[in-house]
C-alpha cells in the first residue's frame, strides 16, 4: 500500500466513525403512563384521539418512538392509588392525569414527587386544593390544563334557565365520593337564587344508589336535572340520559357526548382543543421544560349544544335567540 492510498484510507475511515457512532444508537423510547376513568366512556374516547393525533403532528408515534401505558378505573376511584403505583414501578418518563379529577392528580402527587404530571382537564381549582403553588408557577412537578366546570356552572345554569324559562326546581345528581362533584353541586346551588331556581342536591356514592334516587326524582318531579361529569356518570352516561329522557326530564350536562346519547343540552370546554394543547405541554415536558415552571392553562373555547330533537319530544320551545347561540343543534 502506498502511503498515498494510506492517507486515503485513513481519512475515510474518520469521516464515517462518526456516523457509524450514531447510527448505532438507538433512538429514544418515551413511556408515557395515563391514569384515566374509563375506556368505554365516548368523551374520553373522544379526548385521547384527539390528544394522540397531537402527539403524531409532533413527532411521536405509537410503537415507533413513544409507548402509551393506560390504567383506568372503570368508574372505582378507590382503584387510583394503586394504579398511580403501577405507572411509577414501570418508570414512565410522564404521567397524564384525565377523567378521573381531583381524586386522580391526588393519586398521582402522592405516588411520586419526580415524575412530571400533566393533568388533562382538572374541574377544581388546584391552587385551593394544594396541588400546585400557583398556576403561573406551579411548581413541584404537577402542571397542566384546567376545565373551570365549577366556576362556569352558574352560566351553565344560566343558559339551561333561557332555554327552559318555567324552570323553578333543579335537581342536582352529583358523585358524592368525588371531590369535584361535592363542589360543583355546591356551585349550582349557590347560582340558583339569582336565577329564581330553587336547588336541591341528590348525591350518589356508587351505581347502587341510583335507582333510590330515581325513585325520589320521579316523585319530586323538578322541572330539570344538572349532572355534572365525571367517572361516575362517565362509565353510565347512557343510563342517565335514558332515565331523564323517559321521566320527561330535561337535562343539562358539561359534555357533547351526553347531548349526543340524548341529554337536552350542554355548555362545557371543547375537548378537542383541550387535548391538542395538553399534547404540546406532553411534548415540552419531554423535551427537557419542568413543570414547576410551565403555567397551569385554563380553557380557550367553550361549545354550547343543544339537542332539538329532545326538546320537542319533552314539549320544550328553545328561543330562537339561544338557538343562534349554540355551537351545535343535534335535529
Amino acid at each position: 500500500m502506498t502511503a498515498r492510498t494510506l492517507l486515503v484510507a485513513l481519512t475515510l475511515r474518520l469521516l464515517v466513525a462518526p456516523y457509524a457512532g450514531e447510527a448505532q444508537q438507538p433512538a429514544k423510547v418515551y413511556r408515557i403512563g395515563i391514569l384515566a376513568g374509563s375506556a368505554q366512556a365516548p368523551r374520553e374516547r373522544r379526548g385521547y384521539a384527539a390528544w394522540q393525533q397531537g402527539l403524531r403532528e409532533l413527532g411521536y408515534v405509537e410503537g415507533q418512538n413513544v409507548t402509551l401505558e393506560y390504567r383506568y378505573t372503570e368508574g372505582n376511584v378507590a382503584l387510583l392509588p394503586a394504579l398511580a403505583a403501577d405507572l411509577v414501578r414501570l418508570n414512565v418518563d410522564l404521567i397524564v392525569v384525565g377523567g378521573v379529577g381531583y381524586v386522580g392528580v391526588l393519586a398521582a402527587k402522592q405516588a411520586t414527587t419526580t415524575i412530571p404530571i400533566v393533568m388533562e382537564s382538572l374541574a377544581t381549582d388546584p391552587v385551593a386544593t394544594g396541588l400546585v403553588d400557583s398556576l403561573a408557577r406551579p411548581g413541584g412537578n404537577i402542571t397542566g390544563l384546567t376545565i373551570m366546570t365549577i366556576e362556569m356552572a352558574g352560566k351553565r345554569l344560566e343558559l339551561f334557565k333561557a332555554a327552559v324559562p318555567t324552570l323553578g326546581r333543579v335537581a342536582v345528581l352529583y358523585d358524592a365520593a368525588n371531590p369535584g362533584n361535592v363542589l360543583h353541586a355546591h356551585a349550582v346551588q349557590t347560582a340558583g337564587p339569582a336565577l329564581g331556581v330553587a336547588v336541591q342536591l341528590w348525591g350518589v356514592r356508587g351505581t347502587e344508589d341510583f335507582e333510590r334516587v330515581f325513585a325520589a326524582l320521579r316523585a319530586e318531579r323538578p322541572d330539570g336535572l344538572y349532572m355534572p361529569g365525571g367517572p361516575l356518570t362517565g362509565t353510565n352516561e347512557q343510563r342517565l340520559v335514558d332515565f331523564a329522557v323517559t321521566n320527561g326530564f330535561p337535562l343539562v350536562r358539561d359534555s357533547r357526548e351526553a347531548v349526543e346519547a340524548g341529554a337536552f343540552m350542554s355548555y362545557a370546554y371543547d375537548i378537542v382543543d383541550q387535548s391538542r394543547r395538553l399534547a404540546s405541554y406532553v411534548d415540552r415536558i419531554l423535551q427537557g421544560a419542568k413543570p414547576a415552571d410551565l403555567p397551569i392553562q385554563q380553557p380557550m373555547k367553550f361549545e354550547l349544544i343543544i339537542n332539538l330533537k329532545t326538546a320537542q319530544a319533552l314539549g320544550l320551545t328553545i328561543p330562537p335567540t339561544l338557538l343562534f347561540q349554540a355551537d351545535d343543534v343535534i335535529r
